[in-house]
């Protein structure tokens, strides 16, 4: 039976831990997390990709020790609050400015922001933004970023949309087709989730390779 969109609370909620948010908070908390995550600087440290993919083994009915989520609500739950996150994201560094960031006296939330600002200076707003979806904490400071250097909105717009559900949809895609196919999965869920984070950075190592070697062949020519 598929859990209803908001579950029982319990006392204590690990913020940290993806099957904690979910057995407290079910569909509804994935929404609620993939919106912090990439529309609030607040929400950087939030388990985005495990999230997802946790969701999915749930929806495969891959653990006992979780609930039972419905593959549809968690995939539009997951996208509508991805999407909407980033989008608020901009708005706010539209109208804020890098002020935000100015005010935050976190390192590692520092250290997202000059990593994003060297995707969209580096690969441009369209290759950027959609790497930035696979990067934590980066695709939570990038959208405020892009607001705030004025990328345009018509551009902002498609390309979160479109890295957005590519991310979205593949991490819980992944964690359903590997609950369905392999028993007790559930046994190996950290270092699975672990390989996924790892997969997920990919792209960006791609483009971080291949700028270097287009780097290295012009100024081999001068």
């Amino acid at each position: 039976m598929a859990l209803p969109l908001l579950a029982a609370a319990p006392l204590a909620v690990n913020l940290l831990d993806a099957q904690s948010l979910l057995s407290a908070f079910g569909v509804l908390g994935i929404a609620v997390v993939m919106f912090a995550e990439t529309g609030l600087l607040i929400g950087f440290f939030l388990p985005g990709d495990s999230l997802l993919f946790t969701a999915g083994l749930l929806c495969a009915g891959a653990s006992g020790q979780g609930p039972s989520l419905s593959l549809p609500a968690v995939l539009a739950a997951a996208a509508a609050g991805a999407l909407a996150g980033a989008q608020c994201g901009y708005l706010i560094g539209r109208r804020a400015g890098a002020s935000l960031l100015d005010r935050s006296r976190s390192r590692r939330l520092h250290e997202g922001a000059e990593r994003a600002g060297e995707l969209l200076e580096r690969y441009g707003h369209a290759k950027a933004i959609v790497l930035a979806r696979f990067v934590p904490v980066v695709r939570t400071v990038l959208n405020p970023l892009a607001g705030a250097l004025e990328v345009p909105a018509r551009v902002f717009t498609l390309w979160q949309v479109a890295g957005g559900l590519v991310w979205t949809v593949g991490l819980v895609l992944a964690g359903y087709g590997l609950g369905s196919s392999i028993p007790n999965v559930d046994r190996y869920l950290l270092p699975i989730i672990a390989v996924i984070v790892a997969v997920s950075l990919l792209p960006l190592a791609v483009e971080l390779l291949r700028s270097r070697r287009a780097a290295a062949q012009r100024d081999g020519s001068l």
